[in-house]
């Protein structure tokens, strides 16, 4: 792919991912739908959206049931818990963990890492506990792990996926399959259940654009980027949600929030870099 593409496509691709903090917390927060909802509609237009992107090509969905349940479990636990975070803490809590599940999966695999990295991963760790610690700015308990719990549930979604021979037909038939679970979860919820024209208007949105058209991206670019290149520019995604938060939610930048950002991405960053000089 020439330099240029690449460099568009990558950059979309990252600006998509950070937009579903943004566009799912706009939904929980300035709109009646309830999070079961959003999670069954951004699930089906995700389907829909990579169902056409493969038709297209004349190309058959893949996937498996396994990490069609992780993909569930991601997304239902993401829109759970922006009933009750700002988009750049449930961003940055999010990378966090699907991160130290990566890293902790190669650990235990047998993988080995130097002093620096080592030091890496325990400043990233010491960041989320310090974004976690009781306090004024402190996020609920509960909206934080259920967020950690999406992280680990993505970090698996992406470690089954890995060596993948078609990402996007894998992703297309994993979001198919999800939707059977997405329908048990409305039902479950139907108690809660309300919505209205512009929380389903976020909701497809963040499947249909968010995620469809920017897994579809991600997945045509990576093959262009070295594996280090491909993990560092995701360190951008907590900071464009961000972003995103302060100028299009009003959230306050606080400076527990900054604090633990420079750690966490900060020390994913030194793993990383250690990892292209091994």
């Amino acid at each position: 792919m020439p330099r240029g593409r690449a460099f568009t496509f990558t950059l979309l691709a990252m600006v998509a991912f950070a937009a579903n903090s943004v566009l799912c917390r706009l939904a929980l927060q300035h709109t009646a739908i309830d999070p079961a909802t959003f999670t069954g509609i951004r699930l089906a237009a995700g389907a829909a959206m990579l169902g056409l992107i493969l038709l297209f090509r004349g190309a058959a969905p893949g996937g498996n049931w396994t990490s069609a349940l992780a993909l569930f479990a991601y997304a239902a636990g993401f829109s759970l818990a922006y009933v009750s975070l700002p988009a750049a803490t449930g961003a940055l809590l999010l990378f966090g963990a699907v991160q130290v599940t990566m890293i902790g999966r190669g650990l235990w695999s047998g993988e080995r890492m130097d002093a620096w990295q080592t030091s890496g991963l325990l400043v990233a760790a010491c960041g989320l506990v310090g974004l976690l610690l009781p306090g004024l700015s402190a996020p609920p308990w509960q909206g934080a792990a259920l967020m950690l719990g999406a992280g680990i549930a993505w970090g698996v979604y992406s470690l089954r996926g890995r060596g993948a021979g078609d990402a996007t037909a894998s992703t297309a038939g994993n979001f198919l399959r999800s939707l059977p679970m997405a329908l048990l979860l409305v039902l479950a919820m139907a108690r809660h259940r309300q919505f209205d024209t512009a929380g389903v208007a976020y909701a497809i949105a963040s499947g249909a654009l968010a995620s469809g058209i920017g897994y579809a991206l991600w997945y045509a670019v990576l093959p262009s980027l070295k594996a280090t290149t491909a993990a560092t520019v995701q360190l951008s995604v907590p900071v464009l949600a961000a972003i995103g938060g302060i100028v299009l939610l009003g959230e306050p930048l606080t400076l527990r929030l900054v604090l633990a950002s420079i750690a966490v991405l900060g020390g994913v960053a030194l793993v990383i870099a250690r990892r292209q000089h091994a």
